[in-house]
């Protein structure tokens, strides 16, 4: 017998209600892009019902073709739906302010005082569970956004496509886009994105911010807002790069300004660039402390490409630019500093283009590409989940041998039991995190 779903719209959220949430996110963001949709997807149009589901696609759809994170654009996306632009920028900067400093104290007992036991068992645990969340993420943004066997097909064809053939995420986002414009012309009911409003209130319950909510007044496109956004958007790069004194900051400035705007295919596309510059051409870092990085980048809340902040710590840490007797100053600034220049086109990305994307909703000659889009991206969260997975339960596993240095047998119960409490207990992201931490760490003793 089905739990009765509640069908009047939830009270628009305060500001302070908002604020709240969007900085608990930032705290509980584990699990990369995938974790993280999900983790918005069960919070903002399951329980709080903040926004519809076909909304919410709609607004990933978009925020998938961008460059940067996508996860951290959907949430500016949300916030400024919800809020203006104010919104916007309150949700963007929380989802990436707690990993930062996050990241930035781990960075420094890394570089600090070497390896170390007590985080390393946390790690252990944490990576499985990691592995689950993505998982979940594939099975419920399939089992919802694929709604027929044609977008089944196209969702394996991507899982093919970059698993197998190995093609870069940006040619098979634009391939998906494509035949999605091809068969909403052909088979428009193919195409339609989810059931329909009944189907979603069905299923939730209805959203504030639903198929049939009228657009807000702010969410209509402006010229006048559009040249406002471009030269707020000048000023505080320009005046960023003025206020770096440092020529190697001045370098990180401009190198991940660079990043920014090549990150297509998400946070794995981009770390070849990263690490060539990092490593090889600026030399902040050693390819060990890439790679330790990325570890670290993998099992902490926030975007996977908050990597970069590792790399800014480690550079400044590195290369002394407030002398040897401030370090972790040093090592903070260069984080900070890679860290803004790295997201900040994301907001420009965002809240200039999101009028005209509301403009779109419901129109299938732009929501058919979108929906094929949303499609290809099932396969490509399935194939980073085995790419987790790989890393996690072959762990001294190479290219070359890619099942070899034995089976992680404890690691795959953890992240059995962390599927398990996702998705046949419907556990909160948190307290699976934080139950699979503390088994690792026991685990790490013990062993």
């Amino acid at each position: 017998m089905s739990t009765p779903v509640p069908q009047d719209r939830p009270p628009h959220p305060t500001f302070g209600e908002a604020f709240l949430y969007w900085l608990k996110l930032g705290f509980i963001s584990f699990g990369g892009p995938a974790g993280q949709i999900a983790v918005m997807h069960q919070e903002l149009v399951e329980k709080r019902r903040w926004i519809g589901e076909r909304r919410f696609l709609h607004a990933l759809n978009y925020c998938m073709v961008l460059p940067g994170p996508e996860a951290q654009q959907l949430a500016i996306y949300i916030g400024w739906l919800l809020h203006r632009t104010w919104g916007g920028i309150v949700a963007g900067t929380l989802f990436v302010l707690p990993s930062l400093f996050i990241l930035a104290a781990l960075t420094y007992i890394y570089l600090a005082f070497g390896e170390q036991v007590l985080v390393k068992g946390l790690f252990n645990g944490i990576k499985p569970a990691v592995v689950a969340i993505v998982v979940f993420a594939a099975w419920r943004i399939g089992s919802r956004a694929l709604k027929n066997k044609l977008l089944w097909a196209m969702a394996a064809a991507s899982f093919f496509a970059i698993f197998v053939l190995r093609l870069p995420f940006p040619y098979i986002v634009l391939g998906a886009g494509i035949l999605g414009f091809i068969g909403g012309r052909i088979a428009p009911d193919k195409f339609k994105v989810g059931g329909g409003h009944g189907a979603s209130n069905k299923t939730y319950g209805a959203a504030l911010i639903d198929d049939d909510t009228p657009a807000p007044e702010h969410t209509r496109f402006s010229l006048s807002h559009l040249l406002v956004l471009l030269a707020a958007f000048a000023v505080l790069w320009g005046a960023g790069m003025l206020m770096l004194g440092d020529p190697v900051l001045k370098d990180m400035g401009e190198f991940f300004t660079k990043a920014a705007l090549v990150t297509f295919g998400g946070a794995y596309a981009v770390l070849p660039y990263v690490y060539q510059g990092g490593v090889e051409h600026y030399h902040w870092l050693t390819g060990t402390q890439m790679i330790d990085g990325l570890a670290l980048g993998e099992t902490t809340p926030g975007p996977l490409i908050m990597v970069v902040a590792f790399v800014g710590f480690v550079g400044a840490w590195s290369k002394e630019i407030f002398g040897p007797d401030a370090l972790l100053l040093a090592g903070f600034v260069g984080a900070s500093v890679a860290t803004f220049f790295t997201f900040l086109p994301s907001f420009l990305f965002i809240l200039a283009g999101a009028p005209l994307v509301e403009a779109t909703h419901g129109d299938l000659k732009f929501t058919a590409p979108l929906t094929g889009i949303t499609a290809a991206v099932v396969g490509v969260i399935l194939n980073l989940a085995l790419f987790f997975g790989w890393h996690v339960l072959w762990p001294r596993a190479s290219e070359a041998a890619p099942f070899s240095g034995g089976f992680a047998w404890f690691y795959a119960l953890i992240s059995l039991a962390a599927f398990l409490a996702l998705w046949k207990y419907k556990q909160d992201v948190m307290r699976v995190i934080a139950a699979c931490a503390v088994v690792g760490l026991c685990y790490t003793y013990l062993s």
